[in-house]
């Protein structure tokens, strides 16, 4: 593979707010910038969760209506499953050397990868930047997103 095939920049959006939302986009900046690609991660709806100080160190594993943890909605629904599904990953990840949330986002940004939080998002859940932790950039429209992501791959996860 040429140098000029090689993917040199991601953009990746974070949109929703469960552990099996986050993770991938987090583990794909942080495998991104292990590479010398540059990362940038922009956080929308419920995604804004793994930013914000009061929330990314709650975020759970969701139960109910999660086609892939093979259980019926009414079972995922009963008192204490999501907590429990939530203990038995984090146990795993543990496991296998993941970090928390709080810990990538940091491994992240100390690597050079860029954190921003949609405008549209914050206004609409009444959020202001001190309400985010220190590792992200700014507060982006979605034209400036794409300008950043100008030149490079976007997934969203």
């Amino acid at each position: 593979m040429s140098d000029n095939e090689k993917i040199k920049k991601v953009s990746i959006i974070i949109s929703k707010g469960s552990l099996e939302g986050i993770y991938p986009g987090l583990i794909m900046a942080n495998g991104a910038r292990m590479k010398g690609i540059e990362a940038n991660v922009f956080f929308t709806f419920f995604g804004l969760d793994a930013i914000t100080k009061n929330k990314m160190n709650k975020i759970k594993v969701a139960t109910v209506g999660n086609p892939a943890m093979g259980i019926p909605t009414l079972v995922g629904a009963a008192p204490g499953m999501s907590a429990l599904a939530t203990t038995m990953m984090k146990k795993q990840m543990e496991e296998l050397d993941i970090p928390p949330i709080p810990e990538f986002v940091e491994m992240i940004h100390d690597a050079g990868g860029g954190m921003y939080a949609c405008l549209a998002s914050v206004e609409m859940f009444k959020l202001k930047k001190e309400d985010f932790c220190d590792q992200v950039k700014g507060i982006l429209t979605i034209g400036d997103f794409y300008d950043i992501s100008a030149g490079g791959e976007i997934i969203f996860t």
